[in-house]
């Protein structure tokens, strides 16, 4: 007999790849955008001399949970936030950046974007902004541009 007549008249690929996808262990909510920045003073407001830099990550996945982390050399850092405001202007502190290095400032975990923080994002209104001793509003900067 007919594989096809045995098992009704579905090809047996057909219920092998619904099979698969039924018992196909869950990966959670599909990534969202990740973006890459280099921080430096010549983007803050005002600009900063410094030979200080960073470089990062930040990430907003579908459910809008953030992740990321900013890498500093050539300071000491003090603290270290997101903001929220357009290019060329200073904005409010939206998250603050947990030390977890002596070099490395990371999102916290268990953030998650408002709807009003998710468009700020996605029109490119946050920046990181690292603050040192010696810069106190801040000493070297990123747009985060999605």
């Amino acid at each position: 007999m007919e594989m096809s007549k045995r098992i009704g008249r579905r090809p047996v690929w057909a219920i092998a790849a619904a099979f698969a996808l039924a018992f196909a262990p869950y990966a959670g909510p599909a990534a969202g955008e990740e973006v890459k920045v280099t921080l430096s003073g010549s983007q803050e407001i005002p600009p900063v001399t410094t030979t200080a830099s960073g470089t990062g990550t930040f990430a907003v996945d579908a459910d809008r949970s953030v992740s990321g982390s900013v890498t500093v050399t050539g300071m000491t850092a003090t603290v270290a936030h997101v903001h929220e405001a357009a290019a060329g202007t200073n904005g409010l502190i939206m998250i603050p950046l947990t030390k977890t290095s002596d070099t490395v400032w990371s999102v916290p975990p268990g953030i998650k974007l408002t709807d009003a923080q998710y468009a700020s994002f996605k029109a490119g209104n946050l920046y990181y902004n690292v603050h040192s001793e010696a810069h106190r509003s801040g000493e070297i900067r990123c747009q985060i541009k999605p």
